[in-house]
């Protein structure tokens, strides 16, 4: 009844301290922005659409995430096989095997950073997100019902002023 009389403009709200509010809003800012990088993070790290719902899937059912071959591997192992089919002899073979081999390590850093970007920033940015902004989001609602019960107790207290007052008049 509070909150709905707030709204509609007939009833005093107390109003929070101002260092509180700016707190407050500098808590929303850091959860919005924390979503937005949380998400680009993961699209730079894995582009996939799919490969990304598959991987939360697993992540939500506390299994493991099985290990994708990044595209430069993926490469190198083309480029062995051709190299194989040319024969390692000849001058074109020879070339796809270094450049295989440097595509192979390439995809293993790749996949290293990956797996280290995972691990030692996306995982803080979720530990935040799940444990530390759902603790200020139910402390904040905990405070408005607070507030909203002292404003109505408050509204009760006047009324009840008003009513003892008009009492003696009469």
């Amino acid at each position: 009844l509070q909150f709905t009389e707030e709204k509609l403009g007939q009833a005093e709200k107390t109003e929070l301290d101002a260092h509180f509010e700016n707190l407050l809003a500098r808590a929303d800012c850091t959860k919005n922005w924390t979503e937005k990088i949380l998400r680009q993070t993961e699209v730079l790290l894995q582009p996939n659409p799919s490969a990304r719902v598959e991987e939360f899937l697993y992540e939500k059912l506390d299994r493991k995430v099985p290990s994708r071959v990044t595209n430069g591997e993926l490469l190198a192992q083309y480029m062995a096989e051709a190299a194989n089919d040319f024969g390692p002899g000849t001058p074109y073979g020879k070339t796809l095997i270094k450049v295989g081999e440097t595509q192979r390590r390439l995809g293993a850093a790749e996949r290293e950073f990956i797996h280290s970007a995972s691990i030692n920033f996306l995982t803080p940015l979720r530990n935040f997100l799940e444990g530390d902004w759902r603790t200020i989001s139910k402390e904040r609602r905990i405070l408005q019902n607070r507030r909203l019960d002292l404003d109505a107790c408050k509204a009760r207290l006047k009324k009840a002023k008003a009513a003892e007052a008009k009492a003696a008049v009469t």
